[in-house]
């Protein structure tokens, strides 16, 4: 099943970007509960990590896509280093600030500050698709490989950051978290035979409008961010609810396996969808893969009314997983697909955005319902969020369609 995969680096230079920008994704995989474990330690709240937390998401969403921007104008290396540079600021004021104890309003106005972090999942994205622009099946490889590799650094970068949190120091996952981010950024942005060259401008006489414009001005666009969002809501949701049900319980130290379990689930599926061969259009198969997702997120909301108990619930939320990886590999694809060349890096970065969002707004409503309904009613949000992922997809099916004539076909567009 990896051979494949291996076809993948034999193309100069793939290897190194890859493992320099895996390096920088898992930092930001640890960030979270290392900031929590931080704030719980030397602050004694939890309701302070997490408006902390909340204001750092909020704060990404929005510069996310700036620095997007600011790629696709002037290139990955020359937007990354000072970007990277520049993130080593707040980070060091934000442990400044608690180790002496200064006001908890300075811990959210750091940690704001640290919203110009580049999106390397996403620059890596934009290298498959500028090295594989004439080859799709292999383009949809990469894609898999890719949403494969964050499913993994979600599964060990918490479970990393909360092992340096305890057994070292409350600091020490941040700290690690920071080199590391540092390092691997500074190591893909040193990648430069693999870096996209700059889109050319427009040519004279043509319209700025649609693809020469901002990339919100593509339908297709808006509504792969709004079904993004509720797929983000899915993650955050089915996140808090396990925690929630597994602590009512009475086993709350197996939540981290629960959710382990999820991300597994969409491992296996990732790295076998990546080699099957896509058929049909990608906005047809991004409609599957979403109704595909809805229907499997009605297994772990089974299990939870039912009360099935842990190891049936288990398998229900790796079924569950299995509908994630397709769904968002597919829909990266459509992106590659729907974008202008010039506006790739902007508009990945809106999408993973709306998804920051989604995780955000999940997680809220779960905690909500964790608090005032029964262990397993939380699982009522990840089908619903999915259901209306899938009625935005539905809704907006049309804006999905590449033209089939385009005289300035986008990156990773079909033959």
């Amino acid at each position: 099943m990896l051979a494949p995969y291996r076809r993948l680096f034999a193309r100069p230079g793939t290897a190194a970007f890859t493992l320099a920008g895996l390096l920088g994704r898992l930092s930001m995989s640890m960030t979270g509960v290392s900031l929590v474990v931080l704030l719980a330690e030397r602050r004694g709240s939890y309701a302070l990590a997490g408006t902390v937390g909340a204001v750092g998401l909020i704060t990404g969403a929005i510069g996310m896509p700036l620095i997007g921007r600011l790629v696709d104008r002037f290139g990955q290396a020359r937007v990354t280093v000072p970007a990277v540079l520049y993130n080593v600021l707040p980070l060091s004021a934000l442990l400044l600030c608690v180790r002496t104890g200064a006001p908890d309003w300075t811990l959210h106005v750091c940690w704001a500050a640290g919203a110009a972090a580049p999106n390397l999942g996403g620059m890596a994205r934009a290298r498959w698709a500028h090295l594989l622009r004439e080859e799709p099946d292999e383009l949809h490889l990469a894609n898999s490989l890719e949403q494969v590799l964050d499913e993994l650094c979600f599964m060990t970068g918490p479970v990393l950051g909360m092992v340096l949190c305890t057994a070292v120091a409350p600091e020490a996952g941040l700290l690690t978290a920071g080199g590391l981010g540092a390092a691997g950024a500074l190591l893909f942005a040193a990648q430069r035979r693999t870096e996209p060259p700059l889109a050319d401008h427009p040519l004279p006489g043509r319209p700025t409008a649609g693809r020469h414009g901002p990339p919100l001005r593509v339908p297709g666009l808006r509504v792969l961010t709004l079904a993004f969002l509720s797929t983000g809501m899915v993650f955050g949701a089915l996140d808090l609810t396990t925690v929630a049900y597994a602590d009512a319980l009475g086993h709350r130290p197996v939540a981290g396996g629960l959710l382990a379990l999820v991300a597994a689930g969409s491992c296996v599926a990732g790295l076998v969808f990546g080699t099957l061969r896509p058929s049909g259009p990608a906005g047809a198969r991004f409609l599957r893969g979403v109704a595909a997702m809805a229907g499997l997120l009605l297994l772990p909301l089974a299990a939870g009314l039912g009360g099935a108990g842990l190891a049936l619930l288990g398998a229900a939320l790796f079924a569950a997983g299995t509908g994630t990886a397709p769904t968002m590999v597919t829909g990266m694809t459509l992106l590659q697909e729907l974008l202008p060349r010039r506006r790739l890096n902007e508009g990945m970065a809106i999408a993973v955005s709306g998804i920051l969002v989604g995780i955000s707004a999940g997680s809220a409503l779960a905690g909500a319902v964790a608090e005032h309904a029964g262990p397993g009613a939380g699982y009522w949000i990840p089908a619903g969020a999915a259901a209306l992922a899938l009625l935005i997809a539905l809704a907006g099916r049309r804006h999905l369609a590449v033209p089939a004539e385009d005289p300035e076909r986008p990156v990773g567009a079909a033959r």
